[in-house]
């Protein structure tokens, strides 16, 4: 609760007290005029003697005044009436009488003042719960306000030695860092601190891990909200939590407000085929309005976060508003090495673990990824009561993120082992046979995830931005490797390879459709843009509407099964002259269940064959 809400209680309190005090004030007043109380049976008496002046009767009381004081001075009295019969049978005995009237004052309190107390202090308990917790109490009571979350620089405990992999965008971001440290420096040229910068890269990159180490080297405020949380029922509750935000933030400037996942707000108008008044926009359209209203000098930073640029609207990205877009992409080997060493400061380490090596395993992996695959290391050599993590627990660990979890309790026929053993060695010799392929780390037939018998892993020798033609036929046939070794020893396909078809089928068609590298269909995309980012499954690409006509989408068709078949040729040949090989490898696989890298190359075809022309 702020200092004005505490002021507001306590002022409410002092109205209570108040009004109690003056109630208070008059019941006593009001038992002072009431009178001296009188005995009922003195009553009787000075009225026989002709001492009562006047009386007030009611139903059980009498108030009346004495011709003569009393003993106390006063002539005003106050008495409870008895019962006429009851008080001659006591006045013939000489008894002393007075009436009493039973005070239920307390009982009152008790029925009545406390089961109110109770029920609005519960309610209040629960109204209040329910506000700190954001519930229907909250969203209702507050629906306007923003629910960014303020961080300071303590909490957020983020510098950039703490961000690895991705020095470029350190490098852009240092120019923000400045300029909130030391405007008046950084501006003497002229120059001012760019109103907004996206943040765009795959999940897991580190973009939000970034933009909060912003705020730690800057030591100001950090607003954090996600772009689903401007979104609601209502229209214009969006709106009215973007207003609010940018106000909170213009109180703690100069401060950073960070928007993570931006596309769930800023998706392009018109998108939706609701109009114009849907809530989404009328939220984008105060974004847009508050980019150009607030004035940078004021301190104020906006970061953004996306991994779905190409759905932004237009005039979010125009210049002046978000004014710098940073690609955060996947680390290459020299990043992975670099990001290693931040998460393996916390872990004990054996001697030999080579960095180098585990980079050169995971290549594709982002930071989230290799943040995972230390846990799971260390997890790893917990399990088996090892004093420290040792090389052996990350190459396991990388098997068991890449294939999935080991499955040593799986029954498997021979007949479906021995295919499985002749599937992952023909993967292997076709990969060791053909030029610039990666070369085997590892081949298993030990069970893995949902439904790998075996799986073979391959390990680049550098980072790779480009692959040429004769690179993707190559990687083509590696995959078909395992059917060729199929129909080549037991003469019948199996269903092992589905997965393989799945890959060998989109590498092909995108090197027809996207690649330009079909002869028939010549130097034309015949696809639309994709997301960089997140790659979709290909059913999603085949769902998309086409731009070509059936003649164009049959000649793809036959472009892709014609690339496709010669892969499966090329393979099919190296491990028929090699067959030796495929069978003494199978039998030391079936023996062993996991080759390491030396064990497969005893087996390695003599000499490399040439690629397909």
């Amino acid at each position: 609760m702020d200092k004005t809400g505490r002021d507001r209680q306590w002022n409410l309190w002092y109205l209570l007290s108040a009004v109690l005090g003056v109630l208070f004030l008059r019941l006593v007043f009001m038992q002072w005029q009431l009178g001296e109380p009188l005995p009922y049976s003195e009553f009787l008496q000075e009225l026989k003697s002709d001492n009562v002046k006047e009386v007030a009767i009611f139903d059980n009381e009498i108030q009346g005044v004495l011709s003569h004081p009393r003993t106390n001075g006063r002539t005003a009295f106050v008495t409870t009436r008895v019962d006429k019969q009851l008080a001659e049978e006591l006045a013939l005995h000489n008894v002393k009488f007075s009436g009493v009237i039973r005070s239920t004052l307390l009982r009152d309190i008790l029925g009545w003042i406390i089961p109110a107390v109770l029920f609005f202090g519960i309610w209040m308990f629960v109204i209040r719960r329910m506000m700190e917790k954001g519930g229907l109490g909250s969203g209702f009571m507050s629906i306007g306000k923003s629910h960014a979350k303020v961080y300071v620089e303590q909490n957020t405990r983020v510098t950039f030695d703490d961000v690895a992999g991705v020095d470029e965008a350190k490098e852009e971001l240092q120019e923000v860092i400045g300029f909130l440290r030391d405007p008046a420096s950084y501006g003497r040229l002229g120059a001012r601190v760019p109103r907004g910068i996206l943040l765009v890269g795959p999940p897991g990159t580190g973009k939000t891990l970034l933009a909060r180490a912003v705020a730690g080297e800057a030591s100001v405020p950090f607003f954090s909200i996600n772009g689903s949380e401007f979104v609601e029922m209502f229209v214009g509750v969006g709106a009215a939590r973007v207003r609010d935000m940018f106000e909170q933030a213009r109180q703690k400037s100069p401060a950073i407000i960070f928007i993570d996942e931006i596309d769930a707000l800023g998706r392009a108008r018109g998108a939706y085929g609701l109009g114009g008044h849907d809530e989404k926009e009328q939220t984008l359209n105060q974004l847009l309005a508050e980019l150009d209203g607030f004035d940078t000098a004021s301190g104020l930073v906006l970061l953004a976060a996306t991994n779905r640029p190409e759905i932004l609207d237009p005039a979010l990205l125009r210049a002046g508003r978000f004014d710098r877009q940073i690609l955060v992409d996947r680390p290459d080997k020299k990043g992975r090495i670099q990001i290693l060493d931040v998460h393996l400061r916390k872990v004990k380490l054996a001697g030999g673990v080579d960095r180098e090596q585990i980079a050169a395993l995971t290549p594709g992996f982002s930071g989230a990824d290799l943040a995972n695959l230390v846990n799971e290391a260390a997890l790893l050599a917990t399990r088996h009561a090892r004093a420290a993590v040792a090389l052996e627990d990350f190459t396991a660990a990388i098997e068991r993120i890449v294939a999935g979890l080991e499955k040593k309790n799986r029954l498997i026929n021979p007949l479906e082992r021995e295919v499985v053993a002749y599937h992952e060695m023909g993967h292997a010799l076709v990969a060791l046979a053909l030029p610039g392929s990666d070369s085997v780390h590892k081949v298993s037939i030990i069970p893995r995830g949902i439904g790998s018998l075996g799986y073979t892993i391959q390990r680049p020798i550098e980072d790779r931005f480009l692959m040429t033609q004769q690179e993707l036929e190559n990687k083509m046939a590696v995959l078909l490797g395992g059917r060729a070794a199929e129909q080549l020893i037991f003469e019948r396909a199996t269903t092992g390879a589905a997965d393989d078809l799945v890959k060998v089928t989109e590498i092909a068609r995108s090197m027809v459709t996207r690649y330009g590298m079909s002869r028939a269909l010549g130097q034309l995309s015949y696809e639309g843009n994709r997301n960089v980012f997140l790659p979709a499954p290909a059913a999603e690409y085949q769902s998309e509407i086409r731009n070509y006509s059936e003649t164009t989408a049959r000649e793809i068709d036959c472009a892709v099964r014609e690339i496709v078949d010669a892969a499966f040729l090329r393979a099919s040949a190296i491990l028929r002259e090699n067959r030796t090989g495929l069978e003494a490898g199978a039998k030391k696989l079936l023996d062993k269940e996991t080759l390491n890298e030396d064990e497969v190359k005893a087996f390695a075809p003599h000499p490399a064959l040439p690629a397909a022309p």
